[in-house]
């Protein structure tokens, strides 16, 4: 009997590689994941604009926890005789982001009708730019894949409402609170050529837009989604029919379901069956794609001019204004940080939290983690030093304690005392750690020397009161004392330990482990 072969099916790779069921799927993919075939991706990213207001009326940004229909003006809901108010904060935090992009900036956009008619979208249409876009071109570099994806062209646009069936009663709600609310529509060439590219080149996005304020970033919360276009060839013929993948909320997600359809496009074709072009859904339970409707194209939508809303003109001196506020990019905060010594797992951590800064809706920076970190740099104290305390010290007891680095009550006068005490023997390096949990515990305007004082961790200095300690240490454990003394030496890191805990951290080991030493001594 021949034994049945190990090697899945394509059809069972399209399974295993969007359920992520198996690792050994995962790696065998990286070598050889589709042999003969080349993949085509583009992305088109729906990121809403970080604005108190939405695009053309005066409604309130609604938050997470906001009621239904709460945040409606009667534009948003398409009241007959309404007109459109165009939000200059949106435009001023397009024009950051096309500059961040290294975008054609326009100097005349115009906006325009896109029709077509869901229940959650009131007018009947979306006022999009998708001819006459705010910026074209540009481009982002991808630093892992060493790759610089092209980018189409930047839009604005509005978002739509929210529509939530209820099975139980068999009933549709709205919720048009999302209903006007301003997005940016960046497209990108179909320059990338693997799910995980797809991957970083929506994470380095998200870097680029929370670092310049221009938009939250959180696909989890609804704030940045993705339609991907994918298509697969053979090596040297032209791309294959693209098909969309649509509302995509999470990069995890991301990668499976283009991995998904491509094997889908994969199987097609080698049976001979072409692949049909369409906008498909991705459903995160079975790992697979899903055929909502057949592709739309400009024709179908009727694009048309908005009476409403004249064309918009920007001047050279609105363009220079917002240049000149432009706060650093990720990839310049990068090359600072190594110019401080820091090692890439250390940036990348930095980078991460916060995506290295808090920016408010007027644009302005606030205490991020990198402005943290080079808030703590002084000449006494080194990157290395200071990087240590925060990342193994301060964010590992804020993600114990489920808090995000903005919530830290340590403020930088605490933080730097702290580590300037236990550079300079003021208090132990546990007594400091100590210290740093109580202050997370304990919110404290007060001093770091103070608290430390008041806790009583302040290091014992008096070699009498060390000597007597060492002493009391050997006289309640003789059998360790004495393998210390028949040349023993690894058993001195108990009589250590009984040390520190009766001075309760506050004795400095080295000079704890030098009177052990000197009291066994032979001599």
């Amino acid at each position: 009997m021949l034994a049945r072969s190990r090697t899945p099916s394509l059809r069972t790779h399209h399974r295993l590689y969007s359920t992520g069921l198996t690792n050994t799927v995962r790696t065998f993919e990286k070598g050889n994941r589709w042999p003969g075939w080349e993949v085509v991706i583009g992305i088109e990213v729906h990121a809403q604009i970080k604005s108190r207001k939405k695009l053309f009326s005066h409604a309130w940004t609604p938050n997470l926890g906001s009621t239904p229909n709460s945040c409606v003006s009667p534009y948003d809901a398409a009241f007959p005789g309404t007109l459109p108010r165009l939000n200059p904060a949106c435009i001023s935090l397009a024009l950051r982001t096309a500059i961040a992009l290294r975008s054609d900036i326009q100097h005349r956009s115009a906006f325009d009708r896109k029709h077509y008619f869901y229940s959650d979208l009131p007018a009947g249409y979306q006022i999009t730019q998708h001819y006459h876009p705010i910026a074209r071109g540009g481009h982002i570099f991808l630093p892992q894949s060493d790759v610089s994806v092209r980018i189409e062209q930047i839009q604005l646009e509005q978002d739509t409402g929210k529509s939530m069936f209820d099975p139980r009663r068999r009933l549709l709600s709205i919720d048009l609170n999302r209903a006007g609310m301003g997005l940016m529509e960046i497209v990108s060439k179909p320059d990338l050529r693997s799910p995980e590219q797809a991957g970083e080149y929506v994470r380095t996005l998200q870097a680029v837009l929370r670092t310049i304020g221009a938009s939250d970033g959180n696909m989890e919360q609804g704030s940045l989604r993705c339609d991907v276009n994918v298509s697969v060839n053979r090596p040297g013929q032209p791309p294959g029919t693209r098909c969309e993948i649509k509302n995509l909320n999470s990069v995890r997600f991301m990668i499976a379901a283009i991995g998904s359809e491509v094997y889908r496009q994969i199987a097609m074709l080698d049976t001979g069956t072409s692949v049909p072009q369409e906008t498909r859904g991705f459903n995160e339970d079975t790992g697979e794609t899903f055929t909502l409707r057949s592709k739309e194209g400009a024709p179908d939508y009727r694009y048309m001019p908005d009476p409403n809303l004249p064309p918009l003109f920007l001047t050279s001196g609105l363009i220079s204004s917002v240049q000149e506020d432009m706060p650093a990019l990720p990839d310049e905060i990068r090359e600072r940080l190594v110019s401080h010594g820091l090692t890439q797992n250390e940036i990348d951590v930095l980078m991460a939290v916060d995506s290295g800064h808090e920016v408010g809706f007027d644009g302005r920076q606030g205490r991020g983690a990198v402005t943290y970190f080079e808030a703590l740099l002084t000449n006494d104290r080194s990157s290395k030093t200071v990087i240590n305390w925060i990342i193994h010290e301060l964010l590992g007891q804020l993600a114990l304690r489920k808090k995000v680095f903005r919530e830290n009550p340590i403020s930088l006068e605490q933080m730097g005392g702290l580590i300037d005490m236990v550079q300079s023997g003021l208090v132990t390096g546990s007594s400091g750690k100590l210290l740093l949990r109580h202050m997370l515990d304990n919110p404290s305007p007060a001093a770091s020397t103070e608290l430390a004082r008041r806790l009583g961790l302040l290091a014992t200095r008096e070699d009498g009161l060390l000597e007597q300690l060492c002493v009391q240490a050997i006289a309640n454990m003789p059998e360790e004392a004495d393998a210390v003394r028949r040349g023993v030496p690894n058993v001195i890191n108990k009589l250590l330990g009984r040390v520190m805990k009766s001075s309760k951290g506050t004795t400095n080991p080295q000079s704890v482990r030098k009177m052990l030493e000197k009291l066994l001594s032979p001599s």
